[in-house]
């Protein structure tokens, strides 16, 4: 039988609790995908490069990581991206882009219905 993942970092449990309040809330699956990529453990998190936010999110949208973002690769779009940890050089391309850098809770609090958000990872 699998082992249970259990949390201890407080930051990140309430974050969980949170995005699954939000979700049976307002009836969004998309808070609740997240919240449950969370939970796993952080070796099965995604590791995104910025080339592969730059190929799958439009400008329109908000890249969302459940996970790290590295600096590999070049962003040539105006994006914000929010994620759980991000590389120095990273948010420096970013901002450099014209982007902006956010945590997951910053989005969710500014964008709780999560109209135009893409999962990357």
């Amino acid at each position: 039988m699998a082992q249970k993942i259990q949390k201890t970092n407080p930051l990140l449990i309430d974050l969980i609790n949170q995005l699954k309040k939000e979700a049976q809330e307002k009836n969004k699956p998309l808070w609740k995908d997240v919240a449950l990529r969370l939970q796993k453990s952080s070796k099965n998190w995604p590791v995104v490069t910025l080339k592969r936010i730059d190929k799958h999110v439009d400008e329109k949208e908000t890249a969302l990581v459940p996970g790290k973002v590295l600096s590999t690769g070049e962003l040539t779009k105006k994006i914000p991206v929010a994620a759980w940890n991000f590389s120095d050089k990273a948010k420096q391309k970013i901002a450099d882009a014209g982007g902006k850098t956010m945590t997951i809770e910053e989005l969710l609090k500014k964008n709780p219905e999560g109209k135009n958000i893409r999962i990357v990872g």
